[in-house]
Protein backbone atom coordinates (compact mmCIF):
# COMPACT_ATOMS: atom_id res chain seq x y z
CA UNK A 1 0.00 0.00 0.00
CA UNK A 2 1.37 3.45 -0.66
CA UNK A 3 2.15 5.55 2.19
CA UNK A 4 -0.09 8.54 2.33
CA UNK A 5 2.83 11.64 1.93
CA UNK A 6 3.68 9.61 -1.62
CA UNK A 7 0.32 10.92 -3.14
CA UNK A 8 1.85 14.83 -2.46
CA UNK A 9 4.80 15.37 -4.92
CA UNK A 10 2.35 15.28 -7.83
CA UNK A 11 0.53 18.12 -6.37
CA UNK A 12 3.78 20.03 -5.64
CA UNK A 13 5.33 19.62 -8.85
CA UNK A 14 1.87 20.66 -10.38
CA UNK A 15 2.23 24.25 -8.62
CA UNK A 16 5.98 24.39 -9.25
CA UNK A 17 6.09 23.84 -12.80
CA UNK A 18 2.64 25.92 -13.79
CA UNK A 19 4.22 28.42 -11.46
CA UNK A 20 6.74 29.55 -13.98
CA UNK A 21 4.87 32.47 -15.98
CA UNK A 22 7.88 34.04 -17.98
CA UNK A 23 9.40 31.59 -20.43
CA UNK A 24 13.15 32.58 -20.28
CA UNK A 25 12.84 31.41 -16.36
CA UNK A 26 13.80 27.83 -15.54
CA UNK A 27 12.01 26.03 -12.90
CA UNK A 28 12.69 27.20 -9.71
CA UNK A 29 11.09 26.72 -6.10
CA UNK A 30 14.06 28.85 -4.37
CA UNK A 31 16.39 26.32 -2.85
CA UNK A 32 17.26 24.63 -6.45
CA UNK A 33 16.52 24.55 -10.05
CA UNK A 34 15.99 22.60 -13.07
CA UNK A 35 16.82 23.81 -16.87
CA UNK A 36 18.07 22.99 -19.76
CA UNK A 37 22.14 23.36 -20.47
CA UNK A 38 22.00 26.58 -22.69
CA UNK A 39 23.18 26.14 -26.19
CA UNK A 40 26.09 28.84 -27.83
CA UNK A 41 23.34 30.55 -29.49
CA UNK A 42 20.88 31.02 -26.90
CA UNK A 43 19.10 29.97 -23.44
CA UNK A 44 16.70 26.81 -23.34
CA UNK A 45 14.28 27.46 -20.97
CA UNK A 46 12.69 24.04 -21.49
CA UNK A 47 13.72 20.96 -23.79
CA UNK A 48 12.16 21.46 -27.64
CA UNK A 49 12.78 18.62 -29.14
CA UNK A 50 11.58 16.69 -32.39
CA UNK A 51 12.55 13.08 -33.29
CA UNK A 52 11.11 10.09 -35.43
CA UNK A 53 9.92 6.86 -34.54
CA UNK A 54 12.89 4.96 -33.92
CA UNK A 55 15.90 7.18 -33.08
CA UNK A 56 17.49 8.31 -30.04
CA UNK A 57 18.20 11.77 -28.67
CA UNK A 58 21.02 12.75 -26.56
CA UNK A 59 21.01 16.36 -23.92
CA UNK A 60 21.77 17.34 -20.80
CA UNK A 61 19.64 18.90 -17.82
CA UNK A 62 21.43 21.37 -14.99
CA UNK A 63 20.49 20.88 -11.49
CA UNK A 64 21.16 24.07 -9.45
CA UNK A 65 21.89 24.34 -5.93
CA UNK A 66 20.64 27.91 -4.13
CA UNK A 67 21.09 26.87 -0.72
CA UNK A 68 23.83 26.82 2.08
CA UNK A 69 24.20 22.65 2.44
CA UNK A 70 24.57 20.47 -0.26
CA UNK A 71 21.35 18.74 -1.68
CA UNK A 72 20.55 15.41 -2.51
CA UNK A 73 17.83 14.49 -5.30
CA UNK A 74 16.24 11.08 -6.89
CA UNK A 75 16.19 12.20 -10.83
CA UNK A 76 13.49 10.79 -13.23
CA UNK A 77 11.76 11.02 -15.83
CA UNK A 78 8.29 11.94 -16.28
CA UNK A 79 5.27 12.14 -18.14
CA UNK A 80 3.26 15.49 -18.11
CA UNK A 81 -0.75 15.77 -17.64
CA UNK A 82 -3.49 18.32 -16.76
CA UNK A 83 -4.45 18.98 -13.36
CA UNK A 84 -8.22 18.59 -12.46
CA UNK A 85 -8.70 21.38 -10.24
CA UNK A 86 -7.93 24.20 -12.81
CA UNK A 87 -5.77 22.68 -16.14
CA UNK A 88 -2.26 23.33 -14.83
CA UNK A 89 1.08 21.26 -16.38
CA UNK A 90 1.97 19.03 -13.93
CA UNK A 91 3.94 15.67 -13.82
CA UNK A 92 3.64 11.79 -12.80
CA UNK A 93 5.62 10.52 -9.57
CA UNK A 94 8.21 7.95 -9.85
CA UNK A 95 5.35 5.79 -8.55
CA UNK A 96 2.74 5.91 -11.46
CA UNK A 97 2.74 4.37 -14.62
CA UNK A 98 5.02 6.20 -17.45
CA UNK A 99 4.00 5.65 -21.21
CA UNK A 100 5.71 8.48 -23.05
CA UNK A 101 8.41 10.65 -22.14
CA UNK A 102 8.84 9.52 -18.68
CA UNK A 103 9.36 5.58 -20.13
CA UNK A 104 11.58 6.99 -22.94
CA UNK A 105 14.43 8.98 -20.99
CA UNK A 106 16.65 8.07 -18.57
CA UNK A 107 18.97 10.02 -16.73
CA UNK A 108 22.97 8.98 -16.84
CA UNK A 109 22.32 8.87 -12.84
CA UNK A 110 19.16 8.68 -10.61
CA UNK A 111 21.14 10.07 -7.54
CA UNK A 112 22.79 13.58 -7.48
CA UNK A 113 24.01 15.51 -4.56
CA UNK A 114 24.74 18.68 -5.11
CA UNK A 115 27.20 21.18 -3.17
CA UNK A 116 25.84 24.30 -2.07
CA UNK A 117 25.36 27.21 -4.20
CA UNK A 118 26.64 24.82 -7.06
CA UNK A 119 25.30 22.88 -9.62
CA UNK A 120 25.52 19.52 -11.33
CA UNK A 121 24.90 18.79 -15.08
CA UNK A 122 23.84 14.98 -16.03
CA UNK A 123 23.36 13.85 -19.43
CA UNK A 124 20.49 12.01 -20.32
CA UNK A 125 19.45 9.59 -23.43
CA UNK A 126 15.73 9.58 -24.80
CA UNK A 127 14.86 6.99 -27.08
CA UNK A 128 11.76 6.88 -29.56
CA UNK A 129 10.39 3.51 -30.27
CA UNK A 130 9.92 2.53 -33.57
CA UNK A 131 6.00 2.40 -32.95
CA UNK A 132 5.35 5.75 -30.99
CA UNK A 133 2.24 7.35 -32.05
CA UNK A 134 3.18 10.87 -33.65
CA UNK A 135 2.53 13.83 -32.08
CA UNK A 136 3.18 15.79 -29.15
CA UNK A 137 4.64 13.90 -25.95
CA UNK A 138 4.76 16.55 -23.18
CA UNK A 139 6.93 15.60 -19.90
CA UNK A 140 9.46 16.74 -17.60
CA UNK A 141 13.33 15.80 -15.93
CA UNK A 142 12.64 16.14 -12.32
CA UNK A 143 14.69 16.77 -9.55
CA UNK A 144 12.75 15.41 -6.41
CA UNK A 145 13.83 15.84 -2.76
CA UNK A 146 12.90 12.32 -1.17
CA UNK A 147 13.14 13.50 2.48
CA UNK A 148 9.70 13.95 4.05
CA UNK A 149 9.01 17.98 5.02
CA UNK A 150 6.31 17.52 8.03
CA UNK A 151 6.68 20.95 8.64
CA UNK A 152 5.85 21.77 12.79
CA UNK A 153 4.70 18.40 13.45
CA UNK A 154 1.13 19.17 13.61
CA UNK A 155 0.33 18.00 9.88
CA UNK A 156 -0.85 14.17 10.04
CA UNK A 157 0.78 13.96 6.18
CA UNK A 158 4.53 15.46 5.95
CA UNK A 159 5.51 16.61 2.02
CA UNK A 160 7.82 16.16 -0.64
CA UNK A 161 9.56 18.71 -2.98
CA UNK A 162 10.23 18.18 -6.67
CA UNK A 163 11.20 20.58 -9.24
CA UNK A 164 11.12 19.84 -12.93
CA UNK A 165 12.05 21.15 -16.51
CA UNK A 166 9.53 20.54 -18.95
CA UNK A 167 10.33 18.66 -21.98
CA UNK A 168 7.93 19.12 -25.33
CA UNK A 169 8.70 16.05 -27.52
CA UNK A 170 7.29 15.93 -30.93
CA UNK A 171 7.51 12.71 -32.71
CA UNK A 172 7.20 13.00 -36.86
CA UNK A 173 4.30 12.01 -38.26
CA UNK A 174 0.47 13.49 -39.13
CA UNK A 175 -0.99 15.87 -36.52
CA UNK A 176 -4.13 16.51 -36.20
CA UNK A 177 -5.40 19.29 -34.01
CA UNK A 178 -8.89 18.49 -32.60
CA UNK A 179 -10.61 19.72 -29.39
CA UNK A 180 -14.53 18.97 -27.81
CA UNK A 181 -16.42 20.69 -25.61
CA UNK A 182 -18.42 17.75 -23.20
CA UNK A 183 -21.78 17.31 -20.67
CA UNK A 184 -22.63 21.58 -20.59
CA UNK A 185 -24.43 21.97 -16.86
CA UNK A 186 -26.25 24.92 -15.34
CA UNK A 187 -27.04 25.34 -11.95
CA UNK A 188 -29.20 28.02 -10.54
CA UNK A 189 -28.73 29.80 -7.37
CA UNK A 190 -32.03 31.57 -7.09
CA UNK A 191 -33.69 33.52 -4.45
CA UNK A 192 -36.58 32.35 -2.49
CA UNK A 193 -38.70 35.59 -3.59
CA UNK A 194 -38.49 36.60 -7.05
CA UNK A 195 -36.85 40.29 -6.79
CA UNK A 196 -35.70 39.88 -3.86
CA UNK A 197 -31.89 38.73 -3.69
CA UNK A 198 -29.53 38.20 -6.32
CA UNK A 199 -29.68 35.28 -9.20
CA UNK A 200 -26.78 33.53 -10.22
CA UNK A 201 -25.57 30.57 -12.03
CA UNK A 202 -22.59 28.17 -12.34
CA UNK A 203 -21.66 26.62 -15.96
CA UNK A 204 -19.59 24.00 -16.07
CA UNK A 205 -18.45 22.05 -19.25
CA UNK A 206 -15.15 19.68 -19.90
CA UNK A 207 -12.89 20.85 -22.22
CA UNK A 208 -11.09 17.71 -24.22
CA UNK A 209 -8.19 17.56 -26.44
CA UNK A 210 -9.22 14.56 -28.88
CA UNK A 211 -6.35 15.15 -30.81
CA UNK A 212 -2.61 14.44 -31.13
CA UNK A 213 -1.21 17.57 -30.64
CA UNK A 214 -0.96 20.02 -27.54
CA UNK A 215 -3.40 23.06 -27.89
CA UNK A 216 -3.78 26.46 -26.92
CA UNK A 217 -7.96 26.57 -26.83
CA UNK A 218 -10.21 30.01 -26.39
CA UNK A 219 -13.68 29.32 -25.27
CA UNK A 220 -16.50 31.72 -25.49
CA UNK A 221 -19.63 31.64 -23.72
CA UNK A 222 -23.28 32.35 -24.80
CA UNK A 223 -26.52 32.69 -23.08
CA UNK A 224 -30.00 33.44 -24.82
CA UNK A 225 -33.10 33.44 -23.10
CA UNK A 226 -36.97 33.35 -24.21
CA UNK A 227 -37.20 35.02 -28.54
CA UNK A 228 -33.58 34.62 -28.88
CA UNK A 229 -32.71 37.30 -26.57
CA UNK A 230 -29.34 37.34 -25.47
CA UNK A 231 -28.20 37.43 -21.44
CA UNK A 232 -24.67 36.81 -22.10
CA UNK A 233 -21.69 36.73 -24.39
CA UNK A 234 -17.99 36.29 -23.77
CA UNK A 235 -14.52 35.18 -23.96
CA UNK A 236 -13.40 33.04 -20.91
CA UNK A 237 -10.16 33.53 -19.16
CA UNK A 238 -9.92 30.80 -16.45
CA UNK A 239 -9.06 28.03 -18.95
CA UNK A 240 -5.95 25.98 -19.25
CA UNK A 241 -3.19 27.67 -21.60
CA UNK A 242 -1.94 24.14 -22.70
CA UNK A 243 -4.43 21.41 -23.01
CA UNK A 244 -2.17 18.43 -23.38
CA UNK A 245 -2.86 15.69 -25.91
CA UNK A 246 -5.61 13.34 -24.85
CA UNK A 247 -6.57 15.43 -21.03
CA UNK A 248 -10.12 16.37 -19.95
CA UNK A 249 -10.65 19.21 -18.02
CA UNK A 250 -13.39 19.65 -16.04
CA UNK A 251 -13.74 23.84 -15.59
CA UNK A 252 -16.57 26.26 -14.24
CA UNK A 253 -17.75 29.63 -15.15
CA UNK A 254 -19.22 32.04 -13.02
CA UNK A 255 -22.64 33.67 -14.43
CA UNK A 256 -23.43 36.56 -11.88
CA UNK A 257 -26.85 38.88 -12.16
CA UNK A 258 -28.18 35.59 -13.99
CA UNK A 259 -31.69 35.98 -14.99
CA UNK A 260 -34.32 35.00 -12.24
CA UNK A 261 -37.56 34.00 -14.90
CA UNK A 262 -36.38 32.54 -17.94
CA UNK A 263 -35.85 29.29 -20.11
CA UNK A 264 -33.31 29.53 -22.82
CA UNK A 265 -29.82 27.91 -23.72
CA UNK A 266 -26.15 28.06 -22.95
CA UNK A 267 -23.74 27.52 -25.36
CA UNK A 268 -19.94 27.08 -25.35
CA UNK A 269 -17.44 26.72 -28.21
CA UNK A 270 -13.89 26.29 -27.93
CA UNK A 271 -11.42 27.00 -30.66
CA UNK A 272 -7.76 26.16 -31.17
CA UNK A 273 -5.36 26.03 -34.28
CA UNK A 274 -7.19 24.40 -37.09
CA UNK A 275 -10.14 23.48 -34.71
CA UNK A 276 -13.51 24.57 -33.12
CA UNK A 277 -16.20 23.02 -31.89
CA UNK A 278 -19.41 23.79 -29.88
CA UNK A 279 -21.74 22.21 -27.19
CA UNK A 280 -24.60 23.87 -24.90
CA UNK A 281 -27.31 22.79 -22.48
CA UNK A 282 -30.99 24.23 -22.21
CA UNK A 283 -31.95 25.72 -18.30
CA UNK A 284 -34.91 27.52 -16.47
CA UNK A 285 -34.71 30.07 -14.26
CA UNK A 286 -37.18 29.71 -11.83
CA UNK A 287 -37.45 30.79 -8.50
CA UNK A 288 -37.54 28.52 -5.26
CA UNK A 289 -40.66 30.03 -4.06
CA UNK A 290 -42.31 29.75 -7.38
CA UNK A 291 -40.72 26.68 -8.03
CA UNK A 292 -42.58 25.24 -5.31
CA UNK A 293 -46.00 27.10 -5.72
CA UNK A 294 -45.52 25.95 -9.54
CA UNK A 295 -44.91 22.02 -8.46
CA UNK A 296 -47.88 22.16 -5.38
CA UNK A 297 -50.30 23.42 -8.36
CA UNK A 298 -48.82 20.38 -10.84
CA UNK A 299 -49.61 17.77 -8.09
CA UNK A 300 -52.78 18.62 -7.26
CA UNK A 301 -53.95 19.14 -10.57
CA UNK A 302 -52.39 16.04 -11.59
CA UNK A 303 -54.50 14.09 -8.41
CA UNK A 304 -57.54 15.90 -9.28
CA UNK A 305 -57.21 15.08 -13.32
CA UNK A 306 -56.59 11.15 -11.60
CA UNK A 307 -60.41 11.49 -10.09
CA UNK A 308 -61.74 13.09 -12.51
CA UNK A 309 -60.76 10.52 -14.64
CA UNK A 310 -61.88 7.44 -12.57
CA UNK A 311 -65.63 9.45 -11.70
CA UNK A 312 -65.82 9.77 -15.63
CA UNK A 313 -65.15 6.15 -15.96
CA UNK A 314 -67.29 4.66 -13.61
CA UNK A 315 -70.09 6.69 -15.22
CA UNK A 316 -69.32 5.48 -18.47
CA UNK A 317 -69.32 1.82 -17.75
CA UNK A 318 -72.61 -0.17 -18.49
CA UNK A 319 -74.49 -1.77 -16.26
CA UNK A 320 -74.03 -5.13 -15.36
CA UNK A 321 -77.07 -7.09 -16.98
CA UNK A 322 -79.81 -8.65 -14.49
CA UNK A 323 -79.48 -11.93 -13.34
CA UNK A 324 -82.58 -13.84 -14.47
CA UNK A 325 -85.47 -14.00 -12.62
CA UNK A 326 -86.18 -17.55 -11.01
CA UNK A 327 -89.43 -19.59 -12.43
CA UNK A 328 -92.31 -19.38 -9.46
CA UNK A 329 -93.23 -22.96 -8.94
CA UNK A 330 -96.87 -24.06 -10.13
CA UNK A 331 -99.36 -25.18 -7.98
CA UNK A 332 -100.34 -29.03 -8.70
CA UNK A 333 -103.76 -29.63 -9.39
CA UNK A 334 -106.29 -31.18 -7.65
CA UNK A 335 -108.17 -33.80 -9.29
CA UNK A 336 -111.92 -34.02 -8.34
CA UNK A 337 -112.71 -36.31 -5.42
CA UNK A 338 -115.45 -38.89 -6.18
CA UNK A 339 -118.20 -39.03 -4.20
CA UNK A 340 -119.14 -42.14 -2.32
Amino acid sequence: MRKPHALLPALLLALLLSAVAAPAQAADNGSWSVYPVSSRMAERPYFYLSADPGTTLKDKVVVANKTGAPLTFRLYAADAYNTARDGGFAVRTPQERHRGVGAWAKPARTRVTVPAHDEVTVPFTLRVPSDAEPGDHPGALVALDERVDRGDGSLALGVQRAVGARVYLRVAGPTLPAIAVEDVRVTHHQPLVPGLGDSAATVSYTLHNTGNVTLDPKVELRAEGLFGRTLLARDLSRIPSELLPGQRVRLTEPWRDAPQLDWGEVTLTASARDTRESAGASFLALPWLMAAVLAVVLVVGAVLLVRARRGRARRSAPAPPSPPAAPTPSRPRSSPCARP
